[in-house]
């Protein structure tokens, strides 16, 4: 049984759970929780006021002049580039959508002498060379340690993704990670949230005397969401931008960018206060719907389970019959 985890648009950041199984071994739980939480309820916080912002669109056309006629410099040319790779993937049934968002805050680059751009580096080719693990985000996983330049800041949550490393757990045999997806080239605020299980195992026979078991947590996967507009999270308009979500995954040592469904009318210009995020089949689909279409946490565990009875219940009838699908399911 997939769980589906529901996350409302949070002035905070916040922590939630819910139970889904493991292949390791049983009870497990599964969890993804925000970085820096401020409260164990899952309550629904809404902002008294938000920004307003425009958005506009190209006024130029496609076939209006040959191409000598415009030149886009190089940040015009990073953000078309970005659009062609990550459109986020909005609703068609949705009218008035705008594809151009208002921009974001951007953070001012720091210069540093033991920066290393490694961006277009053959993957996971070993470095000859050691780093200074104070210059960087360390994120531990459970088949390795992913590491993001951490650019100075107060509140920590600058990354970098120019410069990445990946190594075995607490090691320092560093090498390139997988990026299965393009990176930003500027510094962005992120707020870190991790997927994984808890694996609880009993105690041998031959030693009664130990716990009655034993959990060891284990994070598959982390999610890294951007804060919209790169907003402090003490902005009194802070926000999280669900439409930018980036993954690292620990099985496979890579980092990625999340194709995000939007569903909810507006496009990118609406009022983001009412967006819920929900992420299903661990980790892998994102999708972003109104606030007022929120399941409860005990219905979506019982569409859960009812799917997958169906799913054994057709399995074990197709033995019985010479058709391959029942007309009932």
């Amino acid at each position: 049984m997939s769980a589906s985890l529901l996350f409302p648009l949070p002035t905070k950041l916040f922590s939630t759970s819910s139970t889904a199984p493991c292949s390791r071994s049983t009870p497990t739980l599964f969890t993804l929780s925000f970085s820096n939480p401020i409260s164990n309820n899952p309550i629904f916080l809404k902002p008294s006021k938000r920004l307003e912002f425009k958005v506009f669109a190209d006024d130029g056309d496609a076939d209006g002049g040959s191409p000598d006629d415009y030149e886009m410099d190089e940040d015009e040319v990073e953000e078309s580039d970005n659009k062609k790779d990550f459109d986020v993937d909005y609703d068609t049934l949705l009218g008035g959508v705008s594809t151009r968002g208002g921009g974001d805050d951007d953070i001012a680059m720091v210069h540093s002498s033991s920066f290393v751009f490694t961006q277009g580096w053959d993957s996971e080719k070993i470095v000859d060379y050691r780093i200074n693990e104070e210059e960087f985000h360390k994120i531990c996983l459970f088949d390795c340690d992913f590491f993001i330049r951490k650019p100075p800041d107060p509140d920590n949550d600058v990354y970098d993704f120019r410069e990445m490393y990946v190594t075995p757990p607490d090691t320092d045999i560093y090498a390139i990670p997988r990026v299965l997806a393009r990176m930003p080239q500027k510094y962005i605020r992120c707020a870190m949230s991790d997927y994984g299980c808890y694996n609880v195992t009993e105690p041998p026979i031959d030693a009664p005397r130990d716990p009655m078991y034993k959990s060891e947590r284990e994070v598959m996967k982390v999610f890294l969401t951007k804060h919209y507009r790169n907003r402090r999270a003490g902005d009194p308009e802070f926000a999280l931008d669900f439409e930018e979500i980036y993954v690292i995954d620990s099985k496979t040592k890579s980092i990625t960018r999340a194709k995000v469904v939007v569903t909810v009318p507006g496009g990118r210009s609406r009022d983001r206060k009412n967006d819920l995020l929900v992420i299903r089949d661990n980790g892998n689909s994102f999708k972003i719907i109104p606030s007022e279409e929120r399941d409860d946490f005990t219905t979506v565990i019982e569409k859960e389970e009812w799917k997958k009875t169906r799913q054994d219940m057709e399995r074990h009838l197709s033995k019985l019959r010479d058709f391959s699908v029942s007309n009932w399911f």
